[in-house]
Protein backbone atom coordinates (compact mmCIF):
# COMPACT_ATOMS: atom_id res chain seq x y z
CA UNK A 1 0.00 0.00 0.00
CA UNK A 2 1.43 3.35 -1.01
CA UNK A 3 1.37 6.15 1.54
CA UNK A 4 -0.76 9.12 0.61
CA UNK A 5 0.63 12.64 0.84
CA UNK A 6 -0.15 14.24 4.16
CA UNK A 7 -3.12 16.54 3.99
CA UNK A 8 -3.38 19.86 5.77
CA UNK A 9 -5.61 18.20 8.36
CA UNK A 10 -2.99 15.53 9.11
CA UNK A 11 -0.23 18.13 9.15
CA UNK A 12 -2.21 20.18 11.70
CA UNK A 13 -2.89 16.99 13.67
CA UNK A 14 0.85 16.41 13.95
CA UNK A 15 1.46 19.98 15.10
CA UNK A 16 -1.43 19.71 17.54
CA UNK A 17 0.40 16.84 19.25
CA UNK A 18 3.50 19.05 19.52
CA UNK A 19 1.35 21.85 20.95
CA UNK A 20 -0.28 19.48 23.44
CA UNK A 21 3.08 18.12 24.61
CA UNK A 22 4.50 21.62 25.04
CA UNK A 23 1.38 22.65 26.95
CA UNK A 24 1.70 19.64 29.27
CA UNK A 25 5.40 20.27 29.87
CA UNK A 26 4.96 23.99 30.56
CA UNK A 27 2.08 23.25 32.93
CA UNK A 28 4.14 20.64 34.78
CA UNK A 29 7.15 22.96 34.99
CA UNK A 30 4.95 25.75 36.33
CA UNK A 31 4.14 23.59 39.35
CA UNK A 32 7.82 22.97 39.99
CA UNK A 33 8.78 26.62 39.50
CA UNK A 34 6.00 27.83 41.78
CA UNK A 35 7.74 25.89 44.53
CA UNK A 36 4.75 25.84 46.86
CA UNK A 37 3.93 22.12 46.46
CA UNK A 38 7.39 20.76 47.14
CA UNK A 39 9.47 18.39 45.08
CA UNK A 40 8.52 15.39 47.24
CA UNK A 41 4.84 15.94 46.44
CA UNK A 42 5.47 16.54 42.73
CA UNK A 43 7.53 13.35 42.39
CA UNK A 44 5.12 11.27 44.47
CA UNK A 45 1.68 9.79 43.74
CA UNK A 46 -0.11 13.07 44.66
CA UNK A 47 -2.69 11.27 46.79
CA UNK A 48 -3.39 14.43 48.81
CA UNK A 49 -4.80 16.46 45.85
CA UNK A 50 -2.93 19.67 46.69
CA UNK A 51 -3.18 22.66 44.38
CA UNK A 52 -0.60 25.31 43.69
CA UNK A 53 -1.16 28.84 44.94
CA UNK A 54 0.45 30.13 41.73
CA UNK A 55 -2.05 31.99 39.56
CA UNK A 56 -0.15 31.09 36.38
CA UNK A 57 0.09 27.39 37.31
CA UNK A 58 -3.67 27.35 37.93
CA UNK A 59 -4.39 29.05 34.62
CA UNK A 60 -2.12 26.63 32.77
CA UNK A 61 -3.93 23.68 34.36
CA UNK A 62 -7.39 25.04 33.54
CA UNK A 63 -6.29 25.91 30.00
CA UNK A 64 -4.96 22.37 29.53
CA UNK A 65 -8.21 20.90 30.86
CA UNK A 66 -10.12 23.07 28.40
CA UNK A 67 -7.90 21.90 25.53
CA UNK A 68 -8.54 18.28 26.44
CA UNK A 69 -12.30 18.84 26.23
CA UNK A 70 -12.26 19.57 22.48
CA UNK A 71 -9.06 17.79 21.44
CA UNK A 72 -10.72 14.37 20.95
CA UNK A 73 -13.24 15.95 18.57
CA UNK A 74 -10.45 17.57 16.57
CA UNK A 75 -8.47 14.32 16.34
CA UNK A 76 -11.56 12.37 15.28
CA UNK A 77 -12.49 14.94 12.65
CA UNK A 78 -8.97 15.19 11.21
CA UNK A 79 -8.72 11.42 10.93
CA UNK A 80 -12.25 11.04 9.55
CA UNK A 81 -11.54 13.63 6.86
CA UNK A 82 -8.32 11.85 5.91
CA UNK A 83 -9.90 8.37 5.86
CA UNK A 84 -12.88 9.48 3.79
CA UNK A 85 -10.72 11.42 1.36
CA UNK A 86 -12.54 14.65 2.16
CA UNK A 87 -9.44 16.64 3.05
CA UNK A 88 -8.95 20.18 1.88
CA UNK A 89 -11.39 23.03 1.53
CA UNK A 90 -13.45 23.72 4.63
CA UNK A 91 -11.85 20.84 6.50
CA UNK A 92 -8.35 22.19 6.04
CA UNK A 93 -9.48 25.71 6.86
CA UNK A 94 -11.25 24.45 9.97
CA UNK A 95 -8.17 22.57 11.16
CA UNK A 96 -5.96 25.64 10.72
CA UNK A 97 -8.52 27.88 12.43
CA UNK A 98 -8.84 25.40 15.31
CA UNK A 99 -5.12 25.15 16.09
CA UNK A 100 -4.48 28.88 15.69
CA UNK A 101 -7.43 29.72 17.94
CA UNK A 102 -6.33 27.13 20.54
CA UNK A 103 -2.87 28.69 20.68
CA UNK A 104 -4.31 32.18 21.03
CA UNK A 105 -6.79 30.92 23.64
CA UNK A 106 -3.95 29.44 25.69
CA UNK A 107 -1.91 32.64 25.57
CA UNK A 108 -4.92 34.76 26.52
CA UNK A 109 -5.92 32.35 29.30
CA UNK A 110 -2.46 32.33 30.88
CA UNK A 111 -2.22 36.13 30.55
CA UNK A 112 -5.63 36.54 32.20
CA UNK A 113 -7.32 38.25 29.23
CA UNK A 114 -11.05 37.57 29.82
CA UNK A 115 -13.16 38.56 26.79
CA UNK A 116 -10.66 37.87 24.03
CA UNK A 117 -9.97 34.46 25.57
CA UNK A 118 -13.63 33.55 25.22
CA UNK A 119 -13.74 34.84 21.64
CA UNK A 120 -10.71 32.68 20.80
CA UNK A 121 -12.54 29.67 22.26
CA UNK A 122 -15.57 30.36 20.04
CA UNK A 123 -13.29 30.67 17.01
CA UNK A 124 -11.79 27.26 17.82
CA UNK A 125 -15.28 25.78 17.99
CA UNK A 126 -16.06 27.41 14.65
CA UNK A 127 -13.01 25.60 13.23
CA UNK A 128 -14.44 22.29 14.41
CA UNK A 129 -17.80 23.17 12.87
CA UNK A 130 -16.11 23.81 9.52
CA UNK A 131 -14.52 20.38 9.73
CA UNK A 132 -17.88 18.74 10.53
CA UNK A 133 -19.52 20.53 7.59
CA UNK A 134 -16.80 19.26 5.25
CA UNK A 135 -17.12 15.73 6.60
CA UNK A 136 -20.91 15.66 6.31
CA UNK A 137 -21.20 17.11 2.81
Amino acid sequence: MEAAAASTEIWVLGWSVVFLLVHILVQALSLDLAGDLGIKYLLGPRDEQRTSRSVVAGRLQRSLNNMLETYPAFVALALALAVTGKTGGLGATGALVWIAARMVFTLFYVAGVPVLRTLAWFVSIFGLVLMVVRLMT
